[in-house]
């Protein structure tokens, strides 16, 4: 697990983790800096803790990862602060975890609304990518992804959210890019895990989590969403500049859902506007990095 000063969320993710059906062999987290008290709590649980600076949530899977390769584990349960495994969730994933396969995932359902996902799933093209002209172009709903599922996998998912990742692929692949800080890490590892073997979300796996699509957005948020999808989507996708294209747009509708009129007018042609042109221009010429204030 990854944490950043969330210990009332983390303390319940940690015993939905130890409630599992078939235990865990080893249970770690990853400390991001917190600043509450999350050490001194996570030692009274008798919990293993690896603390380091806020090197962003990329920073916290590569330790994670490093340390499941370094101590010869078979596979790497991953998932955030905020999110809790159904008691059955791992047994599901580690059954089919086949030797080929890079990744198997839990589905993310919201917790006040189990019939909904957090992160609602995409339609997928000819080429298995998320498709651009499909309507609707994503999945809401558990019983909608159903109809779509094979023997209940789908071949896509959200990864670090209830994911095991086999060590030989990512031994295979490497670790999580660092260097996409706060934003795209997660894609760009699905897309290098695909690459080495199928990466599949099982239906019957589920990991709760609070509803996060309201949150509002920042600048902080809007430039690293905007700046890594379009690296993204010159790394691995078809049509990449349709796709850039409806990347911003994207950005720019949440905002306005999430933060209202006066951000949007902010950071379009308002104070914050270069907020918003440095993230397309430096997403264009392929800068990852923590570079916002730069």
């Amino acid at each position: 697990m990854v944490t950043y000063n969330r210990i009332d969320l983390l303390e319940r993710c940690v015993d939905g983790v130890r409630a599992q059906s078939r235990p865990v062999d080893a249970l770690l987290v990853i400390n991001n800096g917190s600043t509450d008290d999350t050490v001194a709590r996570l030692a009274a649980r008798n919990v293993d803790v690896l603390t380091q600076d806020n090197v962003g949530s990329a920073g916290g899977w590569s330790r994670a990862i490093a340390h499941a390769l370094e101590n010869g584990f078979d596979a790497v349960w991953l998932m955030d602060d905020d999110g809790c495994p159904d008691p059955g969730a791992l047994a599901i994933l580690a059954d089919n975890l086949a030797p080929d396969r890079a990744c198997v995932s839990s589905v993310v359902l919201q917790e006040d609304r189990p019939t909904h996902f957090v992160f609602p799933f995409p339609r997928l093209d000819r080429d298995g990518q998320p498709a651009i002209f499909a309507w609707p172009r994503k999945t809401p709903t558990l019983a909608g992804l159903q109809s779509q599922a094979t023997n209940g996998l789908y071949p896509f998912a959200h990864l670090f959210n209830g994911a095991l990742v086999s060590c030989v692929a990512a031994r295979a692949v490497g670790n999580v890019e660092t260097r996409y800080f706060f934003f795209g890490d997660e894609v760009d590892y699905f897309m290098r895990l695909s690459a080495w073997g199928p990466v599949v979300s099982h239906l019957d796996a589920k990991h709760y989590h609070p509803d996060v699509t309201r949150r509002p957005i920042n600048e902080f948020r809007l430039y690293y969403y905007v700046k890594n999808t379009l690296i993204l989507n010159r790394l691995y996708f078809n049509k990449p500049l349709l796709r850039s294209i409806l990347t911003v747009g994207v950005g720019l509708a949440r905002l306005r859902a999430r933060s209202g009129w006066k951000s949007l007018f902010s950071m379009t042609v308002g104070a914050q506007r270069r907020v918003l042109w440095k993230a397309i221009a430096r997403g264009f010429r392929g800068q990852v990095g923590d570079d916002l204030h730069v």
